[in-house]
């Protein structure tokens, strides 16, 4: 018995060193690539009832530095001010460009054919999306982004990082999960597997979304509008990263554990339309983090000699170093730095976290917004 719980615990450890001490510090120790490229861009801002935070955000935008951008506003069936305001933005800045989607498109999707309306009506192949919550943390959030699109690069993931909240837990979860979130899926583009990428800081060519005929093939999967579709046509040649602070794009976070949910279940939900290997890669991560928490600290009470004891105690405090250790990196490189110390605690929060999510998916689906 004893020889079988020390077998299993290596395993689960050798599987932690596969994804921490390998895989995630591809990005780590990644460099960002010194690009001079300035493309024209077509900046594009899909939103519905967003008035108050397009207030915000339009200014920003329209003062970015960089020679060569159009923004074309998205207004999806809005009934408040969103119209009034992308329309007095037009009148003053003639590089803005307006799309009305009406009641009567009503749609699969509806975010998705709002999209898809906007991106056909860009000027540009280059096309740079952000959400109405959201905020550039630099006049430079275009140049850094574009500057790693060229003829080969047809994909560039950004980061998107959540406004901090002092003194709280929940907005803490929330920016962990963030980075955890963000280390793999820019550890696994530099690997040359890229699986996904957010929606409120992504680029990509008008030319391959057309050419791969949109969100056709999920267009009646509530959302997906950026991860699925990175999911389908990004590959080791044509994705880059982007992770310098002046291209993070800052989005407002849930203030609630009730808006948290919601908005994890609908995400969440779409990972079961990814690829078969990437469901595997991830599938495997997070079963092994479970798993490593349900059997490793009881197993101390199971094995027979003091010396077994501790060697799966060593295993315990080597998983939780470099965990803590790699992940750290990840917020110094993203600067997240004021999160670092509360990484263990984080961690099991978030499992646990996770774990309700996927049992209130699996007791019922997640609802439709319109």
């Amino acid at each position: 018995m004893t020889l079988l719980i020390l077998t299993i615990c290596c395993i689960i450890i050798a599987i932690h060193i596969v994804y921490y001490v390998f895989a995630f510090n591809f990005f780590n120790f990644s460099k960002k690539k010194e690009q001079t490229n300035t493309p024209p861009v077509s900046v594009v801002v899909c939103a519905k009832n967003e008035a108050q935070n397009l207030k915000k955000l339009l200014p920003e935008l329209v003062k970015q530095q960089y020679p060569d951008f159009e923004l074309v506003l998205i207004n999806d069936r809005s009934y408040d001010e969103t119209e009034d305001i992308y329309s007095e933005y037009a009148e003053k800045y003639s590089f803005i460009k307006l799309v009305n989607v009406q009641e009567s498109d009503h749609f699969y999707g509806n975010k998705k054919y709002a999209l898809t309306l906007g991106i056909k009506a860009a000027t540009n192949d280059c096309l740079l999306f952000t959400d109405a919550d959201c905020l550039p943390k630099s006049e430079f959030w275009i140049q850094e982004m574009a500057s790693q699109y060229n003829g080969e690069t047809k994909i560039v993931l950004g980061y998107g990082p959540y406004q901090t909240t002092a003194n709280s837990l929940l907005n803490k979860l929330i920016r962990y999960e963030t980075i955890l979130t963000a280390l793999q899926y820019f550890s696994f583009a530099k690997l040359g597997m890229p699986y996904m990428g957010v929606g409120r800081n992504l680029l990509y060519s008008k030319e391959v979304f057309l050419k791969n005929k949109g969100f056709n093939q999920y267009v009646k999967i509530m959302s997906g509008d950026d991860d699925l579709l990175i999911n389908q046509i990004a590959n080791a040649e044509n994705t880059a990263i982007c992770f310098e602070e002046q291209s993070h794009m800052v989005s407002a976070p849930k203030t609630t554990f009730k808006e948290l949910v919601t908005q994890k279940r609908r995400h969440i939900s779409t990972s079961d339309y990814y690829k078969k290997h990437h469901k595997f890669i991830l599938g495997t991560y997070a079963l092994n983090r479970l798993l490593f928490w349900l059997i490793l600290p009881f197993s101390l009470f199971y094995v027979d000699t003091t010396k077994n004891q501790i060697f799966i105690a060593s295993l315990i405090a080597f998983k939780l170093i470099s965990e803590y250790i790699v992940v750290g990196i990840a917020t110094h490189k993203l600067k997240e730095k004021k999160i670092i110390a509360f990484i263990p605690f984080l961690d099991l929060l978030l499992l646990m976290f996770q774990i309700y999510i996927f049992i209130c998916n699996s007791v019922s689906k997640p609802k439709k917004w319109s």
